[in-house]
């Protein structure tokens, strides 16, 4: 048994942890980072980076088949599953590589193993430094960053045949020809659009409305579109009753208005929700107390009901997202060293990488109501982008709201080929509390996506240049209907 002492231990090498542990070493502190797995938790080894690395391949695929419109013809094309695999792994592999150097050069420890809470100041590792044995570590402060789980629902037990969830998704080889997916969030609207690129014939079992519930409608709308022109079958109001196993295929039965329909599957994959890796954790050794369902709840210093124990990322709930972690990762560390940070995020980006890509920050249009706020919409679609019609992409648009008495802007929504970074301007915007007048002056780029960002901000005014307005101008005078 080997007994060390740290002024920090990380429990949990995800993006929480290991940027802790990297924000710790900078700032002096003697840390250790504790993963049972791999470092890069969920986003890196089966998440965010690998499902990524799919959706880009897919994309291509995708855009391949539509190169006829742009008078190129690609013949013969074919998707090699195993190579596509290794290219992928090889990713994640070296992103892991650079955490782990990146955890040597700032002076972090790292250990691999299972860690479990005994005492107020003291943890064990299973599996440490010593195989199969059990290490004890002393910490004077503690960040907890264990992540969270996914969801296992009756009649879908997880097995290595037929049954998965996103870890099994991300590594498909073959790819199946048929998959049925369970649930429609972010998870099974990026996979189902991969996979439905890659060949799968993909169908979507949705127990509410649509896709993506919870987003605004205006900007999940094109998506929605996209997926049924690819082949996806998206069954809305519809629940996962249970299914039969024929051998490594599957019948799935799905109730929808009271009556029973099967669909048949070589994959079934399921993505609805996670729950908080907290249980195992003994927390109740050191007094953390945890909400109704397992998360544990923090200030904006991340500090627990336990003075000298810090809980980030997703094991404190939603918003489940990396770079939420990473933002949390680091006030934890700036604040066991002293400094006066704080978790106070105004825009939160949620980033979706379905095609086209969709994000928010800041307020909805019907958040902004609930809370009172007299708004200005401005929507710029972006059938009347220039950079957009050159790039065959014109599905989607840009929507901002503001507070129409102060100009401020609440919100930003978009779907666009590139959504995702495009938010970065909107996030800044938001946290700097700036005017849709500071962005709408703001000269954007000819031609690029931007511009619809721009363009957006002043439709919110009335005063957009290339559509017609829909609200009164900047001066009260009301512009010309908009043409149908």
């Amino acid at each position: 048994m080997a007994n060390k002492s740290y002024d920090v231990a990380v429990i949990g090498g995800g993006p929480g942890g290991y940027v802790a542990g990297i924000r710790l070493g900078q700032l002096g502190k003697r840390a250790v980072v504790i993963e049972r797995e791999h470092l890069g938790g969920v986003c890196l080894n089966w998440g965010c980076i690998p499902s990524k690395a799919l959706i880009h391949a897919a994309n291509l695929v995708g855009e391949l088949h539509e190169f006829g419109e742009f008078g190129i013809t690609a013949k013969e094309l074919a998707v090699d599953s195993t190579k596509l695999q290794a290219w992928k792994d090889g990713i994640i592999k070296k992103q892991r590589g650079g955490i782990k150097s990146l955890l040597q050069a700032n002076g972090c420890d790292h250990v691999k193993g299972d860690a479990k809470i005994t005492g107020p100041n003291k943890l064990e590792v299973k599996g440490g430094e010593n195989g199969g044995g059990t290490d004890t570590i002393e910490f004077k402060q503690l960040i907890i960053a264990s992540g969270a789980s996914v969801i296992e629902i009756p009649g879908f037990a997880f097995d290595d045949d037929v049954v998965g969830y996103a870890k099994d998704g991300v590594s498909y080889d073959p790819i199946p020809k048929r998959l049925v997916i369970i649930g429609g969030g972010v998870i099974g609207s990026e996979l189902g659009m991969v996979y439905a690129k890659l060949g799968s014939k993909v169908t979507i079992v949705e127990m509410l409305d649509g896709v993506l519930a919870g987003m605004d409608p205006d900007l999940v709308r094109p998506i929605a579109k996209r997926m049924k022109k690819i082949g996806i079958e998206v069954l809305v109001k519809a629940k996962a009753k249970g299914m039969k196993k024929n051998g490594k295929t599957a019948v799935v039965e799905v109730e929808i208005d009271g009556k029973t329909q099967t669909i048949e599957a070589d994959k079934v994959l399921v993505a609805v929700g996670f729950r908080a890796n907290t249980k195992e954790l003994g927390l109740d050794k050191a007094g953390v107390q945890t909400g109704e369902r397992g998360w544990i709840e923090v200030d904006q210093a991340c500090r627990t009901n336990v003075k000298h124990i810090y809980a980030i990322g997703d094991c404190t709930g939603a918003p489940l997202l990396a770079h939420r972690s990473s933002k949390m990762g680091e006030v934890a560390a700036e604040v066991i060293a002293g400094l006066p940070s704080a978790y106070d995020v105004r825009a939160m980006p949620l980033a979706v990488f379905t095609e086209p890509e969709v994000a928010q920050a800041g307020l909805t249009e019907a958040e902004a109501k609930k809370m009172g706020y007299e708004t200005a919409v401005g929507n710029f679609p972006l059938a009347a982008l220039g950079r957009a019609a050159t790039m065959n992409a014109t599905d989607g648009l840009v929507k901002v709201v503001i507070d129409k008495k102060t100009d401020v802007i609440l919100g930003v929504g978009i779907t666009a080929s590139n959504a995702c970074d495009l938010i970065a301007e909107a996030c800044l915007a938001i946290e700097m509390g700036a005017l849709a007048e500071d962005v709408a002056l703001t000269v954007h780029a000819h031609p690029t996506f931007a511009e619809s960002v721009m363009e957006a901000a002043k439709a919110a005014k009335g005063e957009a240049i290339h559509i017609v307005n829909r609200v009164a101008g900047a001066h009260g005078a009301k512009p010309p209907r908009a043409s149908a």
